[in-house]
């Protein structure tokens, strides 16, 4: 089942993600001390030094709207009154130690646990974002060409490392219930905008 749940979703997800590899690198570690980490952009410009090596940084790079769901959804919502925006989220796993075999173990670890999952669900999900029972989101290894990979390095200004493209699909970005806008929103020449009762015409 896609996952649908609120704006919190998308930061969920990665919660997500570094809560199930911190727990099972607790479990079998690749390394010793092995952990995970959720990162931005700017962590990259410093990241071995500022990062608690090893470590395996989660960096989402990318969100796109699906365009085989987006049709079914804005379906839905005419149906529950609610806005649902079903994403894709891209992340890269990049592996950070002071060898290449232990990289090497860290990449092979989080592929591993992954693939074994498959999926977030029930408790794997971080539940900030009130999703509802049942939901899931689905993990995939993401066919990136080498030159697109290193081209994202480009375009993110540091040097190109080692990584793992996943994709994460489909969250559904919705609305509470209750959110629909009751009213009209007009604006009257000097008096600023005014919420106009429903139905009231506008100048």
């Amino acid at each position: 089942m896609t996952a649908v749940a609120n704006f919190r979703s998308i930061a969920a997800v990665g919660k997500s993600l570094a809560t199930l590899l911190n727990s099972r690198f607790a479990l079998v570690p690749p390394v010793a001390k092995a952990t995970a980490k959720l990162i931005q952009t700017d962590d990259l410009d410093n990241a071995k030094a500022m990062l608690p090596l090893p470590v395996v940084s989660i960096l989402l790079y990318r969100v796109d709207f699906n365009k085989a769901m987006r049709a079914s959804w804005s379906g839905v919502g005419a149906l529950d009154g609610r806005a649902h925006l079903p994403v894709d989220l891209h992340y890269l796993m990049t592996a950070w130690a002071d060898n290449a075999e232990s990289e090497h173990l860290l990449l092979g670890r989080t592929m591993q646990i992954i693939e074994e999952v498959g999926a977030l669900s029930g408790p794997l999900l971080w539940p900030d974002a009130e999703w509802l029972s049942g939901e899931a989101v689905q993990l995939y290894l993401e066919d990136v060409a080498t030159d697109d990979l290193m081209r994202t390095f480009e375009s993110l200004t540091c040097d190109f490392r080692l990584s793992i493209p996943y994709l994460a699909r489909i969250v559904v970005v919705s609305t509470d219930e209750g959110d629909a806008v009751p009213d009209v929103l007009t604006h009257i020449q000097g008096l600023g905008p005014h919420l106009a009762p429903a139905g009231a015409a506008g100048p």
